[in-house]
């Protein structure tokens, strides 16, 4: 198998404490073996081994690629006109979702591949190698199942969330929506998923519902993560703790408790800054987690109506903005923190033995990403060892 080496690297982010500096395990003046599709050597450029082709760096930052752990690629139509009144000072609410739902379901399956292709190229450019995406936008079995179909083509982390408002045809029924949610929908849509997630938010599951579809899909195989605490004080982080999934995601409401839970669980608190950007809302409180040793992850949670955006250095530059997370914190959480909330190992880092996904910034730091909101920094990306 052959070897390429990258070197020239001003400042290398392994995200291995044992590679190099600080939690990042920052080494400078760098290089790293690539062998295949893993990542093989790490260490000084003045040390690195011979390879078979070497690649200059040419004094640029080398970082993991971005681990996107939140997203809502499967839907046609967008939301602009709702995005216009929100900013004219309409409020935020989870009904606007009812907008995607009508579009997606008259979408065809072809109209549905190319958007999804096209904001996964569009991630990919600004340094996402990896991606977790949803269903949620069908909301009856035959939808919901032929959306999972379609993200699975594309990335592996895909999860089933016909639980993401009760369908309009169950306005009247919630109830009824539930046990569809739990049963043929669930039939339908497990074999295509690896996760299954709930929106548990006022407008839309309480507790007792969260709890009933996340331990139907947990039955059937599927590892649970929540929506959980974005609009107001609820009990999804608690249920997530509860149930051990692998993340909590949004998580601006919480109350000590909350974040006690989190903070002595494996649930990693993913936050999304885009949502709040988006939306006017409060800001998470990331500094309050980090502080009482909860894991942190970003993520960008692009869909049409609440974030649509699909840049994590934008996320990241808000995180520091905005939520008092340091720089290294901030890449951190968008890269291993994402991996954590995941559940991967082989992800989210630059040591040997992991994935050899790169990101090359125009800028000798990883600072840069927070120091040069909205340039586009990220000029290289390598996915399992291969420049795209």
């Amino acid at each position: 198998m052959s070897t390429t080496l990258v070197r020239n690297i001003t400042t290398l982010v392994t995200n291995d404490p044992e590679k190099g500096d600080g939690p990042l395990g920052l080494v400078h003046d760098a290089a790293l073996v690539v062998e295949g599709d893993r990542v093989a050597w790490v260490g000084r450029t003045a040390d690195a081994p011979p390879t078979d082709e070497a690649v200059d760096a040419r004094g640029r930052a080398v970082i993991p690629g971005f681990v996107d752990s939140h997203s809502h690629l499967v839907f046609a139509g967008d939301r602009t006109q709702e995005f216009n009144a929100r900013m004219s000072g309409q409020a935020y609410a989870a009904g606007g979702i009812r907008t995607t739902v009508a579009a997606t379901r008259a979408a065809s399956d072809e109209e549905l591949g190319a958007n999804v292709a096209r904001y996964l190229a569009e991630a990919l450019r600004q340094g996402t190698t990896t991606l977790e995406t949803k269903s949620g936008y069908g909301l009856t079995v035959e939808d919901e199942a032929r959306a999972l179909r379609i993200a699975a083509r594309h990335t592996d982390e895909v999860t089933y969330l016909g639980a993401h408002i009760v369908a309009p045809e169950y306005a009247d029924d919630p109830a009824g929506y539930v046990e569809l949610v739990t049963g043929a929908m669930l039939d339908a849509c497990a074999p295509h998923a690896r996760w299954v997630d709930v929106f548990c938010e006022k407008g839309a599951f309480d507790g007792d519902q969260a709890r009933a579809v996340l331990t139907a899909g947990k039955a059937r195989g599927l590892l649970p993560r929540v929506h959980a605490n974005q609009l107001t004080y609820g009990p999804g982080v608690q249920l997530a703790v509860e149930l051990e999934a692998a993340s909590a995601d949004h998580c601006t409401h919480l109350t000590d408790a909350d974040v006690d839970a989190l903070a002595n669980s494996a649930t990693v608190a993913t936050l999304l800054p885009g949502a709040e950007f988006s939306t006017r809302a409060q800001w998470p409180n990331a500094r309050r987690l980090l502080d009482a040793g909860a894991t942190v992850a970003l993520s960008t949670d692009c869909n049409p109506g609440s974030s649509f955006t699909s840049s994590m250095p934008f996320c990241i530059a808000l995180a520091v903005r905005d939520m008092k997370m340091t720089p290294d914190e901030a890449l951190w959480s968008a890269t291993a923190g994402g991996a954590a909330a995941l559940r991967r190992t082989d992800i989210g880092r630059l040591a040997p033995g992991a994935r050899a996904d790169l990101a090359f910034l125009d800028a000798p730091s990883h600072v840069h990403l927070a120091y040069r909101p909205g340039v586009p920094l990220v000029s290289e990306v390598w996915r399992a060892g291969r420049r795209v």
